[in-house]
């Protein structure tokens, strides 16, 4: 059975908030949606009927398997969207993000593989996030944030927690791209705001921007 554009937007933002317990709350769906509570609970009754959630009153949904694989699909086809758009159609990163919101509704599972084999099977969208395989497996990471970076340390920009396109055009902006090597040079104890070295040259970022930043050392 296909799924709904607005079921596979709910999918899509379990993938988002559920924890490492596979556990996300009413109240966070609502909020990440802006849809109200008792709309949320009506899909989530659905989804507990198809078996993608578990869901008790008054309790923390927990996310099953066949839901967690649903909503990894979702991503995937966003994500995979993303990656032709930039290498294929050469977009920028900061445009993408909205045009594969849109073409993630399509439902031709060919369409999506046959993207994914035009691009040689990437692992990674062009934000660096990882591409679910066809299976709804995904590669987890040993990331952390630019912001939690010492004075001193070395690391590797690795991927960005927030795709609008202000912020990427901010860091396209600042010559920060991803693989870029970065050297935290210091840190302000007033405002947390980072100078940090990339190619001989400094930049600052403020604390908004160093939080959305992952890194790898």
């Amino acid at each position: 059975m296909k799924t709904t554009l607005t079921e596979e937007n709910y999918l899509k933002a379990l993938f988002h908030l559920v924890d490492n317990e596979g556990k996300v709350t009413i109240n966070e769906l609502s909020k990440f949606l802006n849809v109200k509570m008792p709309s949320v609970n009506n899909m989530m009754k659905k989804f507990a009927e198809k078996k993608w959630v578990i869901y008790e009153t008054y309790k923390p949904l927990i996310v099953t398997e066949s839901g967690r694989r649903e909503a990894a699909l979702v991503v995937r086809k966003h994500r995979l969207t993303e990656m032709f758009l930039v290498k294929k159609m050469n977009f920028g990163w900061e445009n993408v993000h909205e045009i594969a919101e849109q073409l993630e509704h399509v439902h031709s599972q060919i369409f999506f593989d046959k993207m994914d084999e035009i691009l040689d099977y990437p692992k990674f969208d062009p934000h660096g996030e990882p591409i679910p395989d066809k299976d709804g497996n995904i590669i987890s990471q040993d990331l952390q944030k630019l912001s939690h970076c010492e004075p001193g340390e070395n690391v590797t920009f690795a991927s960005v927690t927030l795709s609008d396109d202000a912020f990427l055009t901010y860091l396209n902006d600042r010559k920060l791209l991803l693989n870029t090597k970065v050297k935290i040079v210091k840190v302000e104890s007033f405002d947390k705001s980072m100078t940090i070295e990339i190619d001989g040259k400094t930049e600052i970022l403020s604390k908004k921007a160093t939080e959305k930043i992952l890194v790898k050392k």
